[in-house]
């Protein structure tokens, strides 16, 4: 299955700039942005203050992949959805 890349331009430290993902981690961002009770852009900006090296693009994608992975395990203390679907595929479209 092939999901088509996204660009999308994004505020970042009152900065715009273009992040180029593919569909299922926007939506995975807006997951965690709804459930920390912050904007898609403040979510990015301390992605991006916390990243090491490489792209935003990547730093994105590994951060959302970690998130689900520690809560498909139960490690960020939140719950899984009541209807049993795995959390990554449980995002809104």
């Amino acid at each position: 299955m092939k999901s088509p890349v996204v660009k999308r331009s994004i505020v970042v430290a009152g900065h715009k700039t273009s992040v180029s993902l593919e569909e299922a981690f926007w939506n995975g961002m807006k997951e965690i942005s709804g459930l920390r009770n912050m904007t898609l852009s403040e979510l990015v900006g301390e992605i991006d203050n916390n990243r090491q090296q490489g792209n935003l693009s990547s730093a994105i994608r590994l951060f959302v992949l970690d998130y689900f992975k520690n809560r498909a395990t139960g490690a960020s203390g939140e719950t899984k959805p009541a209807d049993g679907r795995h959390p990554a595929t449980a995002v809104a479209p």
